[in-house]
């Protein structure tokens, strides 16, 4: 044993030189985040994991992931904590909230420093928020939350809002209010003109080939390098095609909620293609492909929540006001223009930060990298539009 040793008061381990076991005990040791770990009075005090014995060093053990934490205690100690588990929601994704929301680029850039166990991770915060996205906007596009303002007269009217489907609110309710012969007489009126309406469009072909009404016998839509299986399929499509027009003149939500069911799947695929964007742009920033997709992950996470809070502050004023006048639907005004000017300027500083560019570079890139994704949303905005319209 050298002197070092003996001063310290340590020895060191078999193997190991004393310099380099010196040198080890100067290194700083970090600070554990109060926020990561366990309550002090939910600990078990366990020397030893309890489930495979392992020498504990902090509140889990570190060969297989057990917490030492006490459950042998008075019940409603452990509903109260569970109460207060339950309020706080998932504590990685109330930690991840703020972030995402006001410090563009923090949790691809913690992420990609190490710093994750503290987040969400960014492919569960992708689907968490698209859903909850995704299904707000089709309650509201199709009509499913209905807002009557007209419930009662005068000093009794009350607004409410209720769950259902209906083709136009004011009208139902219109005819409601009259009496049962006259409601029928109007419903037989609207059956004949529905139904006169329906033969005439039968009359008119939709569809012109070199300059020819489309017929599937005489003048057919043929591509003389396609399969003939594609130009079945399509020359079906064709065919059947006035009948869907009609479906969805008569109950606009067929399309719609087809839209809905395509869109979040289609999003979902386009992520890989955007990412593949960041990667063209920043060929030379030395980054795998990995990097530049959590950042897409990030980003769009942020595009869905933005945009389920503006539809769901627009919703709650109409619901309020449904005259479309006053303190709420102004103050719903100016925090949709709020973020509105929020979620572009987001993307440039997520992206200085992440890619830690010049402010030249990044905003030249930032033009490129838009006009790329706007025309790639676009033609996945034709593509969800043509198979919607070819499932229903």
């Amino acid at each position: 044993m050298n002197e070092e040793s003996e001063n310290s008061g340590t020895v060191p381990a078999a193997g190991e030189s004393a310099d380099a076991h010196s040198t080890r005990g100067q290194l700083p040791v970090p600070t554990p985040d109060s926020e990561l770990t366990l309550q002090p009075d939910r600990l078990a005090g366990s020397p030893q994991c309890l489930n495979c014995g392992t020498l504990l060093q902090g509140p889990f053990c570190h060969y297989c992931g057990q917490p030492d934490k006490n459950l042998l205690r008075f019940f409603p100690v452990l509903l109260r904590e569970l109460m207060e588990d339950f309020l706080d929601f998932d504590s990685r994704f109330m930690r991840t909230m703020k972030p995402l929301l006001f410090k563009p680029g923090k949790l691809t850039r913690d992420y990609l420093d190490g710093r994750r166990f503290r987040y969400t991770p960014p492919l569960r915060l992708y689907i968490f928020s698209s859903i909850a996205c995704f299904f707000l906007a089709a309650l509201i596009a199709t009509d499913s939350i209905v807002i009557d303002a007209h419930n009662g007269e005068g000093e009794n009217a009350v607004s409410s809002i209720h769950i259902g489907t209906t083709d136009d609110p004011e009208v139902n309710a219109a005819l409601d209010r009259l009496d049962p012969e006259a409601r029928q007489d109007v419903d037989e009126a609207l059956a004949k003109a529905e139904a006169s309406g329906d033969e005439e469009g039968d009359e008119e072909s939709p569809i012109e080939i070199d300059g020819k009404p489309w017929d599937r016998e005489t003048n057919p839509f043929i591509i003389e390098w396609m399969p003939n299986w594609v130009n079945d399929w399509v020359n079906d499509e064709i065919e059947r095609s006035p009948q869907k027009g009609k479906e969805i003149a008569k109950n606009p939500d067929l399309i719609k909620d087809k839209v809905f069911d395509v869109l979040p799947a289609t999003m979902f695929l386009l992520l890989p293609i955007v990412a593949l964007l960041f990667k063209f742009w920043y060929l030379f920033a030395k980054k795998y492909y990995i990097e530049h997709l959590i950042f897409a992950l990030h980003n769009h996470s942020f595009l869905f929540v933005m945009l389920f809070i503006a539809m769901l502050l627009s919703a709650l004023a109409g619901w309020l006001e449904p005259a479309d006048e006053g303190r709420i639907h102004t103050a719903v005004s100016w925090a949709n223009i709020a973020i509105a000017v929020w979620v572009p300027l987001y993307f440039l500083v997520s992206l200085k930060r992440v890619y830690q560019q010049g402010w030249g570079m990044t905003l030249t890139k930032y033009c490129l990298i838009g006009i790329s994704y706007v025309v790639l949303l676009s033609l996945a905005t034709a593509f969800v539009a043509l198979l919607s319209f070819v499932l229903l």
